[in-house]
């Protein structure tokens, strides 16, 4: 697996490096916004850990501008922990989010889970097939979405939650349900997390987001999919 790790702190970068590396994973560095986008055009990675305040271009509008041309998985970085600047960093198309300081195995903990989450399924099974509702298919095996035969890109967290939702057609999760079973831990943050991942897999897949006729709201109890 290869980890692109961006921040402009040289000391935090050379400890999360050597940590990384010594868990097996290939790891490269940028020092800014810019360099990663750079890096992320130029390679193929497995996830970025990208931290928010960066000179030149802040972690924030490199996440939006990766997001352009890639679905890669992203963890922010960042000295503040208000659930606002979180809601923000999942706007931006975020997948997880660390409030420095952090305890070094937690990160590599939630790097597993993501990881475990984003990469393709191996052998046969319930995870080979295709999930189809409407224009809406999802291929398990390769984690790729397509709207009306089109491919789109959906972040880790977004093709996790549809994949759940589309495997249990019509079953109304609530937004702690989601947050438990799509995050994979208790997360610490706003509920209304799950909130702006909903509205962003709506404005991808649905015909008409302000009208949405796949992903549905159940007023009172949470999300589901059209049974």
């Amino acid at each position: 697996m290869k980890i692109l790790v961006v921040d402009d702190e040289k000391t935090l970068v050379k400890g999360i490096k050597f940590n990384l590396e010594h868990e097996g994973y290939e790891v490269e560095t940028a020092e800014d916004g810019a360099e990663a986008i750079e890096k992320a055009r130029a390679a193929a990675f497995d996830l970025i850990i990208m931290d928010l305040m960066m000179p030149k271009v802040d972690g924030l509008e490199a996440c939006r501008r990766i997001r352009e041309f890639s679905g890669v998985p992203v963890v922010m970085l960042t000295a503040r922990g208000e659930d606002t600047d979180k809601l923000i960093g999942f706007e931006y198309g975020a997948d997880d989010y660390m409030t420095k300081p952090f305890n070094v195995m937690e990160l590599k903990a939630r790097i597993r889970a993501i990881l475990r989450r984003s990469s393709p399924a191996q052998g046969g099974g319930r995870d080979d097939e295709t999930l189809t509702l409407d224009h809406v298919k999802l291929n398990t095996a390769q984690r790729s979405a397509y709207v009306s035969g089109k491919a789109t890109d959906l972040t880790a967290k977004e093709f996790d939650m549809m994949e759940l939702l589309m495997r249990n057609k019509g079953r109304v999760y609530s937004r702690e349900n989601l947050l438990n079973l799509v995050w994979g831990y208790e997360y610490p943050g706003d509920i209304r997390t799950v909130d702006v991942h909903v509205r962003r897999l709506r404005e991808k897949l649905e015909l008409d987001p302000a009208n949405p006729g796949i992903l549905l709201t159940k007023w009172g109890v949470g999300y589901y999919c059209k049974a």
